[in-house]
């Protein structure tokens, strides 16, 4: 049975029970969630033909730095870098190397910084040069999707109504929904409690109430949804090497709706695609 309690008087460890914030962690959440907005918007400047993932990661943890900040990532379960740079028909938690981006290239730059004490965590989608159709239809569609599972989200509904607006824009789009790997909650802790499906009916999940706060970051494929996760422990790629595209936000449940914390500040949610 799943239960709720206050965020402020839980323990800061995953228990498995939903904690609802206050406005004391909404304000945290949008001071940390903005900052990563900003280094997002900063990266749309920067991701060209010949740069390398090694530098998008040196920027990612000299930008935290700089405002105060630690990257989530840098030390969690042993990943040594700051951001996660997912390529092409890399599907998530790509390591940044020394390998130059190359034209027609797409990557997946994620981003979770804490700041005094709160995760803003969010990631884009970026073309680097000139790209071809499919690629850009692909990072359209994943966008649309985070975009209506957002708009599913509100109080009385379960979580699985989020996953049934992705997957039947996404299927109806002839593309597959990735269900290796899920939206989550957060806040004061990197993952909690509930898990957030980008698959499902809107019958099934835990009741979304106000003061939740989670991440929606769906994976769409251009091929197949299967995915394998190669020998460094972290890399997950499309089994049959097709493109993959993600977007993420982090949101939370008010009494009307929701509250994006990760919007862009200069409207570059979508960066390389038309308005």
């Amino acid at each position: 049975m799943v239960t709720y309690l206050d965020a402020a008087t839980a323990p800061l460890r995953n228990t498995g029970q939903i904690r609802l914030y206050g406005e004391e962690g909404f304000a945290g959440m949008r001071k940390a969630c903005a900052l990563t907005a900003n280094c997002l918007d900063e990266l749309a400047g920067m991701v060209k033909p010949g740069l390398t993932t090694n530098a998008i990661d040196r920027f990612v943890f000299e930008f935290g730095m700089d405002h105060g900040a630690l990257p989530a990532t840098l030390n969690y379960r042993g990943y040594t870098k700051s951001t996660c740079t997912s390529i092409n028909h890399v599907v998530c938690h790509g390591i940044p190397d020394d390998k130059p981006l190359r034209d027609g290239d797409i990557v997946n730059i994620d981003v979770t910084y804490i700041l005094d004490g709160w995760h803003g965590d969010s990631s884009r989608m970026y073309p680097v040069g000139t790209i071809k159709r499919a690629a850009e239809r692909l990072m359209e569609v994943t966008h649309e999707c985070l975009t209506r599972g957002i708009a599913a989200v509100r109080p009385g509904a379960k979580t699985g109504a989020i996953g049934a607006a992705i997957q039947s824009y996404a299927e109806g789009e002839r593309c597959s929904v990735v269900r290796d790997f899920c939206g989550h909650g957060v806040g004061q802790l990197f993952h909690d409690a509930p898990n957030i499906l980008h698959y499902g009916t809107p019958s099934e999940g835990v009741e979304m109430r106000p003061g939740m706060i989670f991440t929606i970051e769906p994976m769409i494929n251009l091929g197949r949804p299967h995915v394998k996760v190669l020998s460094d422990g972290w890399t997950a790629v499309t089994r049959d090497r097709s493109l993959s595209a993600q977007y993420e936000h982090t949101v939370g449940v008010t009494e009307n709706g929701c509250e994006i914390f990760t919007l862009s500040p200069k409207g570059l949610d979508r960066p390389g695609l038309p308005a």
